[in-house]
């Protein structure tokens, strides 16, 4: 019998606690996300399998000692993880379109200002009942506006750890729902006219253009921002891999065998930190909540900054593209392309709104750097 009762209390049934099976639920719901609704699968489906992991009774596979707990020290603790997925984006990366019309740098730049907008929103949740947001935490929190899943990772690592999970499953949940998120936004600020407005195709770019261009912006980020240099480093590395044509083993293991072994580590590293005694929080909720402000702010931000930019140019500027600021790379030039053939079914947006898209990334980064030097 006593062998009987110990193994018993061994098993799952005998140790589960509500909270753990509601995130085990959460868990399968981002399961279900990636798999039939295809939301960001390369990673929603890795954190939902690393959270339903995490939740396990007396698996142990996100305390010390178990697996999960390594990967997270080792690749997001450290910082490490999310740096290798900007070198991989880097040398997926294209920035003709940005180089060919630097305006659109403007853009991206309008775009983040969801983020500093939430950092206030966060502040002020604290004047509710059960919500104690620090200046570092709603740093954190504000960076789900650029909708970039590593540098949210990599700076809620550095400021937040606590709050991670919330962080990253917002960030990436709201980089999944761009379709349905953005267009509402997008035609509530545009007229009918603005949105079929066709722009003029873009000249070449040579290749020493593109070449320079990832040193120039490094040089920059060195010279006037030094806390965003690890991202926007690596992210430049990547590019230049690609660009320069001498290297193109390296160029395409950090577009393919390396960024896909690193998201699988990210997502389940990620996924770890979806524990019940972590995730089911008030502060949860708010997080939510407050992703979903920077998301809609950040959007709205570019296309009202891509209207002026209309006026201004005597209507050869579409204000659709400004939406593709907030960074979701490539989906967010997908939707403006998408709106825009709505409107006008000759409107091929997606080579103009790539310019946006990018300089999203690198204003994204920019903005966590200034948030790391100004709170970390």
């Amino acid at each position: 019998m006593d062998s009987l009762l110990t193994l018993w209390q061994e098993t799952g049934l005998a140790n589960f606690h509500w909270k753990q099976l509601v995130m085990i639920a959460v868990g399968l719901g981002l399961i279900y996300l990636a798999i039939a609704r295809g939301f960001e699968p390369l990673l929603l489906l890795p954190i939902g399998f690393g959270g339903v992991l995490a939740n396990i009774p007396n698996a142990g596979m996100a305390e010390p000692g178990g697996l999960l707990y390594y990967v997270y020290e080792v690749g997001i603790g450290s910082g490490v993880f999310p740096l290798l997925i900007f070198m991989g984006v880097g040398a997926m990366t294209d920035f003709g379109a940005l180089i060919a019309n630097p305006k659109t740098l403007l853009l991206g730049a309008a775009a983040q200002f969801g983020i500093f907008a939430t950092l206030f929103g966060a502040i002020a949740l604290n004047a509710l009942p059960g919500f104690d947001f620090t200046l570092a935490d709603a740093s954190a929190i504000a960076i789900i506006g650029g909708a970039d899943g590593p540098t949210a990772i990599f700076l809620a690592s550095k400021l937040a750890p606590d709050l991670l999970g919330a962080i990253a499953v917002a960030a990436y949940s709201y980089m999944a729902l761009v379709p349905i998120i953005q267009p509402p936004i997008m035609k509530l600020l545009t007229t009918p006219q603005e949105r079929a407005i066709k722009m003029e195709q873009l000249r070449h770019v040579s290749k020493r253009e593109k070449v320079l261009f990832p040193l120039m912006v490094l040089t920059l980020t060195i010279l006037f921002l030094p806390s965003a240099a690890p991202l926007i480093g690596m992210f430049c590395l990547g590019n230049l891999m690609k660009e320069s044509g001498v290297v193109d083993r390296l160029s395409k293991t950090a577009q393919n065998e390396l960024i896909n072994i690193v998201t699988i580590f990210l997502g389940l590293a990620v996924g770890s930190k979806l524990s019940a005694d972590k995730f089911l929080t008030l502060d949860t909720l708010g997080i939510l909540g407050l992703g979903a402000v920077a998301f809609s702010i950040g959007t709205a931000g570019g296309v009202l900054m891509a209207k002026l930019m209309c006026k201004l140019s005597g209507g050869k500027v579409n204000p659709l593209i400004g939406a593709a600021g907030v960074s979701a790379v490539p989906m967010a030039a997908r939707v403006v392309n998408k709106v825009g053939l709505e409107a006008n079914n000759q409107n091929f947006l997606l080579m103009h709104a790539m310019g946006p898209n990018v300089a999203g990334v690198l204003g994204s980064a920019v903005a966590a750097g200034v948030l790391l030097a100004l709170v970390g």
